[in-house]
């Protein structure tokens, strides 16, 4: 299959997604191993199309509104991958329509978050002349569509994202329209994914009575919601500790440079608690949120709580437990957290060899933001401090107008990185259409270009 081809369903999501924000409704899907979250915008078309003319991208979020929002506990999706078609639709479903009754509409276009399919980072580049003295669009089109994506059997390009220009080999350029040169040269950062996931995430949607307008990687979407302005200019990583998996972002220059995924998270601890002391999950669940945390101190052998042993309670589908026999037993925090230890050590080691086998020592501003849902532990910023060898703090989403108060938690960086995503979409490789190769021999193609350009 030629690059044009592969690349046609991507043009394809891509028109769905503009044609979205120019009717003024589009809905954002963060399909993760613990829950699912639907959150519905209202676009301001004209605002948005006026935020991007002047270049004022903090006015382009100002031109979004959450109008709707849903959660429920997701079912049917393991590791942050569908693991059961039916039950997968019926969480889905069940977001949706919650989310669509608080606007009274409904709503067809979805942008969706991928938790899993393994994501890998890689690179392209391209280098051409220019047809003129300075770079002009049809000049950068022509170098970013020639950029050659190798693409593995069994894997899928999810993101294809000019991270650099340079003319002349003057490097650096985030833009290099209007400049003067000869020779334009393109950097691109190519994030694939395992394919069977992702097929099965758009078989799913589309289930649903869904158009997907776009898949994005949720680590990437994590990082634009957690990390600030200059944070991603400088350099910074992105650790959104989920459920199923914890997926690692790296940013520099405002540009995604590298995406890679630990398949393991917060449901590994809630097993281990389950497992080390026999209780149900229900309740390890609980007890890990309620009183878990990734540091001990002094006072955890006085503090005891309250720990059903298997058998001893009915768990229902609301997560709510109620006892049936035996007495209740009790455990001490020091014991809760020695359990919860390993396995954090394990996921932010991982994390940190990950990172460091990336080249993230090498960056500048070498700054760490926590986040994802099982970063709420206790205690978390000075355990990662002490395994990532640097300070890391617990990044909270941007602030979005209408976001609901329960949806500004580190556990809904994903959902508000998606919706953040709306408003500045980031320019990918088929948005470029490739122009017609300029020869200048003879005065049919000069014909052909002129029309093109003109009609």
């Amino acid at each position: 299959m030629s690059q044009t081809a592969s690349l046609a369903p991507m043009r394809a999501m891509r028109e769905r997604f503009r044609a979205a924000l120019r009717r003024g409704l589009i809905g954002v899907l963060d399909i993760g191993s613990s829950k699912t979250c639907c959150l519905i915008l209202r676009v301001d078309a004209q605002r948005l199309q006026r935020a991007h003319q002047d270049g004022a991208l903090h006015d382009a979020l100002g031109a979004l509104r959450v109008v709707g929002a849903g959660v429920t506990r997701s079912r049917g999706v393991r590791l942050g991958e569908i693991a059961d078609m039916e039950e997968a639709c019926r969480a889905i479903r069940t977001a949706l329509e919650l989310a669509e009754k608080m606007v009274g509409e409904r709503v067809d276009q979805v942008v969706v978050g991928l938790s899993g399919g393994r994501p890998e980072s890689g690179a392209a580049h391209a280098v051409a002349m220019l047809e003129g003295l300075e770079a002009a669009d049809r000049d950068v089109a022509r170098v970013v569509t020639s950029c050659r994506i190798e693409r593995a059997e069994g894997r899928e390009t999810l993101h294809a994202q000019p991270v650099n220009f340079a003319l002349d080999g003057v490097s650096g350029l985030n833009d290099p329209r209007g400049m003067s040169g000869k020779r334009i040269a393109c950097d691109m950062h190519v994030v694939s994914v395992a394919a069977t996931p992702l097929r099965n995430l758009a078989a799913c949607v589309r289930r649903c009575d869904l158009e997907l307008a776009g898949v994005v990687c949720a680590s990437y979407a994590s990082g634009l919601s957690a990390l600030v302005e200059d944070e991603q200019k400088l350099g910074a990583a992105c650790i959104d500790m989920g459920a199923g998996s914890t997926g690692l972002s790296v940013f520099l220059r405002g540009h995604l440079i590298h995406a890679d995924s630990v398949r393991v998270g917060g449901d590994h601890i809630t097993h281990d608690i389950a497992t080390g002391l026999a209780m149900p999950s229900a309740a390890a669940e609980r007890i890990k949120t309620l009183h878990g945390g990734a540091v001990a101190t002094g006072l955890d052998d006085r503090e005891m709580i309250e720990a059903p042993r298997l058998g001893e309670f009915d768990a229902f589908e609301d997560g709510e437990a109620e006892y049936v026999a035996g007495d209740r037993r009790r455990i001490s925090r020091a014991m809760l957290i020695g359990v919860i230890r390993p396995r954090l050590e394990e996921i932010l080691e991982t994390a940190r060899d990950r990172l460091r086998a990336a080249g993230f020592e090498h960056l500048p501003g070498r700054r760490i933001v926590l986040t994802g849902g099982a970063s709420q532990l206790a205690g978390l910023e000075e355990a990662a401090q002490r395994i990532l060898g640097r300070r890391a703090r617990i990044g909270r989403p941007i602030r979005l107008a209408g976001l609901p108060p329960n949806a500004s938690g580190p556990d809904f960086a994903t959902a508000v990185g998606l919706c953040a995503l709306a408003a500045r979409p980031q320019d990918e490789m088929w948005d470029f259409d490739a122009p017609l190769a300029p020869s200048g021999r003879g005065a049919l193609d000069r014909a052909v270009r002129w029309f093109r350009d003109n009609w």
